[in-house]
């Protein structure tokens, strides 16, 4: 861990939110970060391996993840329908990666103006079709990406690391950053502190005695 810069990949949709992406990039390399992210073109690339495959390989060799979930749900949208945004959310959450998200308020009044509306599950929407050019939300499933960062499908009790941070202005999310990751030894160390958790648990589930 102390032989190289701690790694964290910087997940987000770029149209609209260029000066945030900049202004993050600049914050967390400022701390002493190696930042992966795709606007500013630091994630690691393959001539082997598709645009999808290299920013979920990156999210799987990451050390720290941070997503932006903002009204735009992305372009680059596969055949499964789901972007490559929506799909490194979905990898980090699954490999329990160190995580932190940020998400912009429109989201967040979307998902409460609909649940009051008796649109309250991922099920329920799929009923409904966005106006094209909605200048709200690009796409309904911003709203399942939100929901699987706070892992609404869990009970509350086993919801670890499901915080969200709500922002409308960009200083509202540097300062989120600043808060975060600025102490970097600190990060370094509860970083340690999670790959030591993470053997311990996989050696005791393997019931290895070495």
């Amino acid at each position: 861990m102390h032989e190289r810069k701690i790694r964290i990949m910087v997940s987000s949709t770029v149209y609209g939110v260029e000066e945030l992406l900049d202004r993050v990039y600049a914050l967390l390399t400022g701390f002493g970060y190696e930042v992966w992210m795709s606007h500013k073109g630091t994630v690691p690339v393959f001539s082997n391996q598709t645009a999808f495959q290299s920013c979920l390989s990156a999210v799987e060799k990451c050390d720290l993840f941070l997503g932006i979930i903002t009204s735009q749900y992305g372009s680059g949208v596969g055949d499964s329908g789901v972007s490559i945004t929506h799909q490194e959310i979905r990898q980090a959450v699954a490999l329990k990666k160190p995580r932190w998200f940020l998400a912009h308020e429109q989201v967040v009044f979307a998902r409460r103006l609909l649940a009051d509306l008796g649109y309250r599950k991922q099920q329920d929407r799929q009923r409904l079709a966005l106006k094209a050019r909605s200048a709200s939300l690009s796409d309904l499933k911003i709203i399942d990406m939100y929901e699987e960062a706070t892992m609404e499908q869990l009970p509350l009790n086993d919801r670890q690391g499901n915080w969200v941070q709500k922002f409308v202005q960009d200083d509202e999310a540097n300062l989120f950053v600043v808060a975060q990751f600025s102490r970097y030894q600190d990060v370094e160390q509860r970083l340690i502190e999670h790959f030591t958790d993470s053997r311990l648990l996989a050696k005791s589930l393997g019931g290895s005695d070495e």
